[in-house]
């Protein structure tokens, strides 16, 4: 979604609106405010562009994009078609469901019998889903990267470490602060069904 979007549906409070036909507010007279008042013109906007850019911007910034720095030219580059997993890597792992990948794909079908993991209310965002910060020394993730011979000044970022799906499948709705209507506890917990066990660690 644009910004401008991201904005406009913020001011709205809601994400169920018609922003065509519905206001997204009003102003202090109490008069509907529509998106296509608030909306800048192409005009308005390359106005601006103009002010805050120029050419040579472009020249200085893509103009050296592939020199990169000195740690950046003195990389080891492979020279194979294929890239070289390094199994005891904790960043990149080759992903299980990519090994003797078919080139044919299986026909869909139903999921049946599946149950929610999670049930979340508003101001959610993609951090409670799968988060990007620092790694938590006692979290799953953090355990794991332990059992690999990671230090904790090592762990890094779970942003950084997105090539790996070890490390994010025991990061996925780690967030500590995360409301899962299914659990009494915040965090990465949920109900076990069909038992009914409150508070599981997902």
């Amino acid at each position: 979604m644009s910004p401008m979007l991201v904005v406009a549906y913020a001011i709205a409070g809601r994400v169920d609106i018609d922003l065509i036909n519905e206001p997204i507010s009003y102003d202090a007279n109490q008069q509907p405010v529509y998106l296509k008042d608030i909306w800048p013109t192409n005009d308005e906007i390359n106005d601006i562009l103009s002010r805050v850019l120029s050419p040579g911007d472009f020249a200085k910034n893509y103009g050296e994009i592939f020199e990169g720095n000195e740690i950046w030219r003195n990389l080891e580059v492979p020279t194979g078609k294929l890239y070289d997993w390094k199994e005891d890597s904790t960043y990149i792992k080759e992903i299980p469901f990519f090994h003797d990948i078919s080139e044919h794909p299986q026909a869909l079908k139903d999921i049946e019998g599946a149950r929610a993991l999670l049930v979340l209310g508003d101001s959610v965002t993609t951090d409670h889903i799968s988060p990007a910060g620092a790694i938590g020394e006692n979290s799953a993730a953090g355990k794991y990267l332990i059992e690999q011979g990671v230090k904790k000044e090592n762990f890094n970022s779970y942003g950084s470490r997105r090539g790996n799906d070890e490390v994010m499948v025991r990061g996925t709705f780690a967030n500590v602060r995360i409301k899962n209507k299914l659990a009494e506890k915040e965090g990465g917990y949920t109900c076990h069904l069909p038992s009914g066990k409150r508070d599981v660690c997902l």
